[in-house]
C-alpha cells in the first residue's frame, strides 16, 4: 500500500538549475530551514552537492547523480543509499551516477558509519527525496501536457501519458520542473510496486575498486606534502629518553621530534620512514598503571567474585529460585583484546591554516574529526572541512579520531600539509582494541526442566557495561539477576563490530546449550519455549526484542539446515538480536581422521526488507567469516603494557580455506529494513562452538578456541569441506 507522508521545507531543499538547465534536489536530514535559491551551472553544481546529505540532480541530458552522505567501508550504503532514492523516483539505474559527499554540518544529519543505523535512520528520509523529485517532474509535464497529473505514469526515467501517447525523458521535463513548488505531503510507492529494491545490484565502486583508482586514504597524494609516520609508547608509559641520531641520518628524514608523548619522524615517504623507525632507541617508564594479561586473569576473578558490581536487571526472587532449584548450572566464558585489523592501516591527511584546516581520509564519523582538529586548534568547527574516502574497512576502529588529531597535530607543528601513515604493527599495537571480558553464568532448573532462575556477572576490562540486560532470556525466565563490574585500564578500547554482543552471544548461546543439556532439551526445542513464555506472559514488562521474529529465524533455520535429522553430522544451534536485526545460526561438523570439520553454516536472518541482495549477502556471509575466524583463533595478549602480538605473523586471522559453505536465508517480515553490517557475527561463535562439543564433548568456553588447553590432543584447525 503506497504511504502518504508530510515533507516540509524544513526537511526539503530544492535548487532550481535554470541557467544549467536541470532539476536538484537534495534533502536536509538535520531539518534546518532551507537555503535561499541559487541559479547554478552544470560546474557549480557538482562541487555545491558535495555540501548535501542524500543529492539528487537531475540534468537535460537524463544524467542522474545522487550523493551518499554515510562513509563506505564496504557495507555497500553507497550502493543502497541510492536505490532507495533512485527506486522513489522511478529511476533508469543505468542512468544513476553515485558519488560520495562530504561533511555539512548544517545539512546532515547521523554522518556517520557506526551501530548498523544508516539504513533504519535514512529509509524514510531517502524515500521522501525520491518520491519529491518524480512529482515535480510529473507535475510539470502535466502542466505542459494539460492533462491531470493523476493520469500520469512514470517507469525507468520516462513520463508516460497513456491517453494522448505524450511521453518525455526526465531530462525533457527538468527545467520546467525546476520552478515549481516543492509539495509538503508526497505519497511513497507501495514496497508491491519496488523494481530497484529488493534486486540485486553490483557496488557503484566496483570498477574503479578492480582498476585501481585512487578511493582510498592511503591512495591520497598531493604534490608537496610531507609524510609522517609515529612511535607510540606501551600502554602505561612515558618516554624517559630518546636517541634518534641513526634516525635522523637516513636519506628522506627531515626531522625526528618528540611531540606529547610520542616520537614523531617526517619524511618525503613512508619507507625512509619506516627504516627510520627501527633505528629510534627509546627507553620509557611506568606513568601508572603498567599491565600484562596474567594481571587481567587476576582481576577478572576479583571482579566476579566482588559483591561491588552493579546491578543492571533483577526481575523476580533469584535467591528463592535457586534455593529451591532442582538442578544448578554454573560456567564461566572468557574473551580476548582484538584488534580491528582493517585492511587499510589508519591514515589521515591535514593542512592546518591560520584560521582554517583540511582534512582529508578515512574516518567513519567525520564531524567527531572535525569537533577534534577545532578543539586542538582553537577555532571555529566551520572552519574545518572533512573530505570522506573510502575506508579500507573499520569495523569500529575509524570511530575514534586519535590517528586524526596526530595529522592536526603534526601540521600545525611543521607548518605544512601532512599524511599520517600508521604501519601495520602500529596498527595492531596502537590500541583501541575490543574490551576482554569474562562471564559468570548460573541457571535455576527445576524437577520438569524449566529456567527457574537466570543469572549473569559480566567483568570486563574497559568494557563498560558487558551485558545485554534486556535482550534474550530476559523475559522468558521468571527470575533474574543481570549485574556487571569493569576496570579502568590504561589499554585503550572501543567499539568492535557488534561492541559487546560480539562476544556476549557466543556465551549466552553456549551457556544457553549447557542448560538444555543438562534438561535434558532440544536446543532449539528449548529456546522456541521461553520464547513462547516470553510472547505470551513477559516477565519485567516490555520486551527489549522481538519474540515472535526471533522465533521466526529460529524455525527457519532449523528447516533449512535439517535440524537433528542427519545422524552423521553434529549440528549446533544459536541465535541472537542485535542492532535491530535477528540472525538464527546452525553450525554442521563432522568428524575426519579425530579433527572436527566445519562444513556448512546456515543462517536465517531478518533484517526487514532486503534492500540489495547482493550487498545483503557479502554482510552476512562477511559477518559469519568475521565471527568465526576471531572466535577460532584470535588474540591479542600484553606484557608489560605492549602487545605481544605485533603483526599477522602471530595475530591469526581466519584464512580463504578455513571458510566453510555459508548457506544464507532471509525471513520476510514485513518490516522496514534494519542494520546488517554487524548482526550476522555475534551468533557464530556459539553456533560452532556448540557444533564442537556435539562432536567432540568437549566445552569451549574460551576464545580462541585453538588456544584451550583441554583441546590439546585435538587437532582444532577447522579445515573448509
Amino acid at each position: 500500500m503506497a504511504t502518504l507522508t508530510k515533507t516540509t521545507r524544513r526537511d526539503f531543499l530544492k535548487i532550481a538549475g535554470t541557467t544549467a538547465g536541470g532539476l536538484f534536489i537534495g534533502f536536509n536530514w538535520l531539518g534546518c530551514d532551507s537555503p535561499k535559491m541559487e541559479v547554478l551551472t552544470d560546474e557549480q553544481v557538482l562541487s555545491q552537492a558535495k555540501g548535501f546529505n542524500a543529492y539528487l540532480s537531475i540534468a537535460p541530458s537524463g544524467d542522474i547523480v545522487i550523493y551518499s552522505p554515510n562513509p563506505e567501508l564496504g557495507q555497500n550504503i553507497k550502493t543502497s543509499f541510492p536505490m532507495v532514492v533512485a527506486e522513489e523516483l522511478d529511476a533508469d539505474w543505468k542512468n544513476v551516477r553515485v558519488m560520495q559527499a562530504n561533511l555539512d554540518q548544517e545539512k546532515y544529519d547521523r554522518q556517520l558509519t557506526g551501530g548498523s543505523g544508516a539504513m533504519p535512520h535514512s529509509w524514510e528520509r531517502l524515500r521522501k527525496a525520491g518520491a519529491t523529485a518524480r512529482y515535480l517532474l510529473v507535475a510539470a509535464a502535466a502542466k505542459e501536457w494539460g492533462v491531470p497529473a493523476s493520469e500520469i505514469t512514470t517507469e525507468a526515467s520516462k513520463i508516460y501519458h497513456k491517453g494522448s501517447g505524450k511521453e518525455a525523458s526526465y531530462g525533457d521535463m527538468a527545467i520546467a520542473a525546476s520552478v515549481l513548488e516543492a509539495p509538503e505531503e508526497v505519497t511513497l510507492k507501495d514496497p508491491k510496486d519496488f523494481k530497484i529494491i529488493g534486486t540485486p545490484v553490483k557496488n557503484v565502486d566496483n570498477q574503479a575498486i578492480f582498476t585501481g583508482k585512487p578511493l582510498y586514504g592511503l591512495d591520497f597524494y598531493r604534490e608537496g606534502m610531507k609524510h609522517a609516520m609515529i612511535q607510540r609508547p606501551p600502554f602505561g608509559m612515558k618516554i624517559k629518553s630518546v636517541e634518534d641520531a641513526a634516525a635522523k641520518n637516513v636519506k628522506g628524514i627531515s626531522d625526528v621530534m618528540v611531540m606529547e608523548n610520542n616520537v614523531v619522524l617526517i619524511g618525503d615517504s613512508t619507507w625512509p620512514l619506516m627504516k627510520a623507525k627501527k633505528l629510534l632507541k627509546i627507553d620509557y617508564e611506568a606513568d601508572g598503571l603498567v599491565e600484562s594479561s596474567s594481571d587481567h586473569d587476576r582481576l577478572f576473578r576479583e571482579m566476579l567474585d566482588s559483591n561491588k558490581a552493579e546491578e543492571r536487571r533483577r526481575d523476580g526472587n533469584v535467591a528463592m529460585a535457586f534455593k529451591n532449584a532442582a538442578k544448578v548450572v554454573t560456567a564461566e566464558y572468557q574473551c580476548p583484546f582484538l584488534s580491528h585489523s582493517p585492511m587499510e592501516p589508519m591514515n589521515f591527511f591535514a593542512h592546518v591554516k591560520e584560521n582554517s584546516a583540511e582534512l582529508i581520509g578515512p574516518t567513519q564519523t567525520p564531524d567527531r574529526a572535525a569537533s577534534a582538529a577545532a578543539e586542538i586548534l582553537g577555532i571555529p568547527k566551520e572552519n574545518i572541512s572533512v573530505e570522506i574516502t573510502r575506508l579500507g574497512g573499520g569495523f569500529g576502529r575509524r570511530l575514534r579520531a586519535d590517528y586524526v588529531e596526530e595529522a592536526v597535530k603534526v601540521s600545525k607543528a611543521i607548518n605544512a600539509p601532512v599524511k599520517v601513515t600508521w604501519s601495520r604493527e602500529d596498527d595492531i599495537t596502537g590500541g583501541a582494541y575490543r574490551p576482554a571480558v569474562r562471564y559468570r553464568f548460573e541457571a535455576a532448573l527445576d524437577a520438569d526442566g524449566n529456567m527457574i532462575g537466570y543469572k549473569l556477572k559480566g567483568a570486563g576490562i574497559n568494557a563498560g557495561n558487558s551485558t545485554r540486560q534486556n535482550n534474550f532470556p530476559s523475559g522468558a525466565v521468571d527470575n533474574v539477576l543481570i549485574e556487571s563490574i569493569d576496570h579502568n585500564s590504561p589499554i585503550t578500547t572501543n567499539p568492535w563490530r557488534a561492541p559487546i554482543t560480539n562476544f556476549l552471544a557466543y556465551a549466552e548461546q553456549s551457556f544457553l546449550d549447557e542448560v538444555a543439556l543438562e534438561a535434558n532439551r532440544d536446543p532449539v526445542e528449548f529456546r522456541l519455549s521461553l520464547l513462547e513464555k516470553a510472547k505470551a506472559n513477559p516477565v519485567g514488562g516490555e520486551l527489549g526484542y522481538d519474540a515472535d521474529r526471533m522465533i521466526g529465524v529460529i524455525k527457519t533455520a532449523a528447516e533449512k539446515s535439517n535440524w537433528g535429522k542427519n545422524p552423521n553430522v553434529s549440528q549446533g544451534f544459536s541465535v541472537y538480536f542485535s542492532h535491530r536485526t535477528y540472525v538464527a545460526q546452525v553450525a554442521d561438523i563432522e568428524m575426519e581422521n579425530g579433527s572436527p570439520v566445519l562444513k556448512k553454516i546456515t543462517a536465517a536472518t531478518d533484517c526487514g526488507m532486503v534492500i540489495n541482495p547482493t550487498g545483503a549477502n557479502h554482510q552476512v556471509r562477511g559477518g559469519i567469516v568475521d565471527g568465526m575466524g576471531h572466535a577460532m583463533y584470535g588474540n591479542l595478549t600484553f606484557e608489560n603494557g605492549l602487545p605481544t602480538q605485533k603483526n599477522f605473523d602471530k595475530y591469526r586471522l581466519i584464512r580463504m580455506k578455513e571458510v566453510p559453505q555459508i548457506d544464507v536465508h532471509y525471513v520476510d517480515s514485513g518490516y522496514d529494513p534494519t542494520g546488517l553490517g554487524e548482526p550476522a557475527l555475534p551468533p557464530t561463535g556459539g553456533a560452532v562452538a556448540n557444533a564442537i562439543y556435539k562432536a567432540t564433548k568437549r566445552r569451549l568456553r574460551r576464545q580462541p578456541f585453538i588456544e584451550q588447553e583441554e583441546f590439546s590432543d585435538l587437532n582444532l584447525e577447522i579445515k573448509r569441506a
